[in-house]
């Protein structure tokens, strides 16, 4: 089956060959992809980023549902169980319920996907992610015409999920994107990495991945989709408005306004590795640029 999307990223661009699982399936699907109505592939030379590998990718991350260092999602997260799982979709669409993730599953075409990754602290990886676009999720279920937005909402469930103890951020975790953006080919639902079944502490059983924009618009454990015609509150947004923008397009020019957004250090180099300039939409400006067309993305940040 042709993909619908055109990758610029390569194996060389993740991981040393000792941890592909099945490489030449992936790099196959990889082969394969392409977007229908879309000129040229992915922007951005990949020649010059590091390396990720499995360690690197499983250990570092953001999850404060399981505290707030960088290593306690993967200390913390083994109590959290994900199955059995559903996801309640709900609002203004033809199909409302709660959906089992395998019924789900069973419908939905899974992708070999490599994406830059770009946290709002100026760091950044490349993952290879396993999905399914969102868009054919929400086809599913059947979108009604006055939609405008989709919100999700992470799992709460604080007996497993030690840090939503703690009021870091007001529970549960929620985000929300432009219907346009939820609908565009990028926008995966991702169930996997490296073709393994995706780790608790990177959002099993099943996340949002929006690669153009900075990581924590990428909610994760999700258990809730809603569809609506006001924008929804964002849980960054909440705890912050003046830091953290619905929009969070990765955007070199528009810094954090406790630290530059101009440069970003790679994971996965050693303490002293050199940053790197950030590129405008993560590196994928040539596919979501239409989407924000007339806005000032400053203030729209």
């Amino acid at each position: 089956m042709a993909k619908r999307w055109t990758n610029d990223l390569g194996p060389q661009d993740v991981t040393p060959k000792s941890l592909y699982l099945d490489r030449r399936r992936i790099i196959a699907g990889i082969a394969g992809i392409g977007l229908a109505g879309m000129a040229g592939g992915a922007a951005g030379a990949s020649t010059d980023l590091t390396p990720n590998d499995w360690k690197s990718i499983t250990s570092y991350n953001n999850f404060y549902e399981f505290g707030t260092g960088k290593d306690d999602p993967a200390k913390h997260a083994h109590r959290l169980t994900t199955a059995p799982w559903s996801i309640t979709i709900d609002g203004m669409v033809e199909r409302p319920g709660a959906y089992a993730l395998g019924e789900i599953l069973s419908k939905m075409t899974i992708e070999e996907r490599i994406y830059r990754f770009r946290c709002v602290e100026a760091w950044s990886m490349v993952v290879p992610w396993n999905g399914f676009e969102l868009a054919d999720l929400l086809q599913m279920v059947g979108v009604r015409p006055e939609a405008k937005y989709v919100a999700f909402e992470t799992l709460l469930r604080p007996e497993e999920m030690r840090g939503q103890k703690f009021p870091v951020l007001e529970w549960p975790y929620v985000e929300g994107l432009r219907l346009d953006e939820a609908m565009h080919p990028l926008t995966l639902m991702a169930t996997g990495i490296y073709g393994r079944t995706i780790p608790n502490q990177n959002g099993a059983p099943i996340r949002l991945v929006v690669p153009w924009k900075y990581g924590f618009k990428s909610i994760k454990s999700i258990v809730r989709i809603t569809l609506t015609d006001r924008r929804p509150p964002t849980s960054w947004n909440k705890a912050n408005g003046r830091e953290y923008g619905f929009f969070s397009n990765v955007n070199p020019e528009v810094d954090h306004p406790r630290w530059s957004q101009a440069t970003e250090r790679p994971i996965g180099g050693g303490l002293f590795a050199r940053r790197q300039p950030t590129l405008m939409f993560n590196g994928y400006q040539r596919e979501v640029a239409a989407l924000y067309e007339g806005m000032d993305l400053k203030r729209n940040y």
